[in-house]
């Protein structure tokens, strides 16, 4: 008699995600700060992180979704967004990224 065993999956892009939401839900509130550069560093690189995560778990959709991330986020030449539209987006990213990080999975061998 053999059982088969469970197939296990583990979340790579969980914790990234979920630090990258919680900076950006914390983001409206620095966003006429100096802090700002901070958040725009983190999402940044956690957006490269979460994708990198995508590629190898093969969820391709994700990959566009945080490279775009990762431009308008990006500290080095950031772009100059400005009002509710800017407020939102930060919103929309950090959704993005939980949904990102509960959805990413790679089979556990």
């Amino acid at each position: 008699m053999s059982r088969e065993q469970p197939v296990l999956y583990q979340r790579n892009a969980l914790a990234p995600s979920l630090l990258a939401a919680a900076v950006l839900f914390v983001a409206p509130a620095l966003l006429e700060s100096d802090w700002f550069l901070t958040v725009r560093f983190v999402t940044a690189i956690f957006a490269l992180i979460v994708g990198w995560f995508a590629v190898q778990a093969r969820h391709w959709w994700w990959v566009p979704v945080f490279a775009a991330i990762a431009v308008l986020w990006n500290p080095v030449f950031p772009f100059a967004f400005e009002g509710g539209i800017w407020l939102g987006a930060q919103f929309a990213a950090a959704v993005a990224f939980l949904a990102a990080g509960a959805t990413i999975r790679i089979r556990r061998d």
